[in-house]
């Protein structure tokens, strides 16, 4: 029964990684309630603590918290759910009730972007989120994002323009608009998509609650897009979730004197996948849904126009993008000058023997071999963590050891 996922949901004495071990060794939330503290004790993995809550069988939260979902037409998605996104199941902290208002899209049947940034962003920022936003929907994908001002507000603004679906992930219950000049934007969200939220109705928005919600963000999302967001920011917070959780991250790049961009940066420096359209980032994921993606984006020529944003000149690159094996490359050899200097060796030897920089590069290299690899797979065959996988393999793209491919495909260039 719903009560009892919310009775399970509720435990304030629980983790979400022991709400979900509950899970797994009950054959649902109704058994768990009926369990003896005997049997809870066995649940492996729980604290005295998660124990002495899952004792309290009173219901009467439960059952107001049901009524209240009743009353403001709030559904109730739960971890054994079919609608339940499979995509988040698969992280290691799930949420065991999600609370929907809107229709909550087909998040597995279609390529998912999470669209971060700060709040306090440039007019660069906003223009450049809402026009990735735009194209990254017009591409095919969902958009999520925190629903929060600056960055988030501009990508979901840009996204329902395209007509895209969107979700926007709260940091309070679904029926508190926080803040109060969001009111339009989570009617629209609603309309376009779905709010959604881990926090019964009615509650705060309490400040603890946000860097939590950014995991549900990530774990959502194919891949994630940073827009701008400084050294200290709950983006930044979102981004190390993606790659922990194997995501791509993608970041705009900023410009290098302003604050507001230091964190993007330091996170291209650090192996993210620099974008400059949506193609550069739904791209990725055509093979996975052929026929989800589109790979054209028609724009009118060089304008965007955007509510609240009059009309935005589009670069050039981002009108037409190339798919990755269009984008034409110089010869260089044609444009080669001499000069009085002796012969120095190739930044990177192709062709030859590559000699690894470190014991995980080597790991990582020997695993590639001559085979094409999907990056997930090879995160999983490693066994190191996601974050560094995508750094080495970014540094070895550069190096020109590594070629990255369309769909999460890497191959090594030289010979093994």
């Amino acid at each position: 029964m719903l009560v009892h996922w919310i009775w399970l949901a509720a435990r304030p004495g629980l983790n979400e990684r022991e709400k979900v071990a509950v899970l797994e060794y009950f054959s649902d939330p109704e058994a768990a309630f009926c369990a003896r503290e005997d049997a809870l004790r066995k649940v492996e993995g729980l604290s005295p603590n998660a124990v002495a809550a899952l004792t309290d069988k009173n219901l009467n939260e439960a059952e107001q918290i049901l009524h209240r979902c009743a009353e403001k037409q709030i559904h109730i998605c739960t971890y054994r759910d079919g609608a339940y996104p499979a995509r988040l199941k698969n992280t290691p902290d799930p949420p065991v009730v999600l609370y929907c208002k809107g229709v909550l899209p087909d998040l597995d049947g279609q390529p998912v972007i999470g669209v971060v940034g700060t709040r306090k962003c440039s007019s660069y920022g906003i223009s450049t989120a809402q026009r990735m936003g735009y194209q990254i929907a017009a591409c095919g994908a969902v958009i999520v994002s925190g629903a929060a001002k600056g960055i988030d507000t501009a990508a979901m603004t840009g996204a329902m323009t395209a007509g895209g679906k969107v979700v926007g992930v709260l940091g309070c219950g679904v029926d508190v608009v926080y803040p109060a000049s969001a009111r339009d934007l989570y009617r629209d969200t609603e309309r376009s998509g779905c709010l959604v939220s881990e926090y019964p109705p009615g509650t705060a928005p309490f400040k603890w609650n946000f860097p939590k919600r950014n995991r549900i963000i990530s774990g959502l999302s194919c891949g994630v897009l940073v827009v701008e967001a400084p050294e200290i920011s709950g983006a930044l917070i979102t981004a190390r979730q993606a790659a922990e959780q194997g995501r791509d991250v993608f970041v705009v790049p900023g410009n290098i004197d302003m604050p507001s961009f230091a964190g993007s940066n330091a996170l291209l420096r650090e192996g993210a996948i620099m974008a400059g359209s949506g193609w550069d980032v739904v791209g990725e994921y055509q093979p996975q849904y052929p026929d989800k993606v589109h790979k054209n984006i028609r724009i009118e020529e060089g304008k965007l126009n955007l509510p609240g944003n009059g009309e935005q000149a589009v670069p050039k690159v981002a009108q037409n993008p190339a798919s990755p094996a269009e984008r034409k490359t110089f010869d260089r050899k044609k444009e080669k000058i001499t000069v009085d200097k002796e012969p120095s060796c190739a930044y990177s030897d192709v062709g030859g023997d590559y000699q690894p920089a470190s014991p995980e590069e080597a790991l990582l290299l020997h695993k590639l071999g001559a085979d094409t690899w999907q990056v997930d797979e090879l995160i999983a065959e490693t066994s190191l963590p996601a974050a560094k996988v995508l750094s080495l393999l970014t540094l070895l793209e550069i190096k020109g050891v590594v070629a990255r491919l369309p769909g999460r495909q890497v191959r090594r260039t030289n010979k093994p």
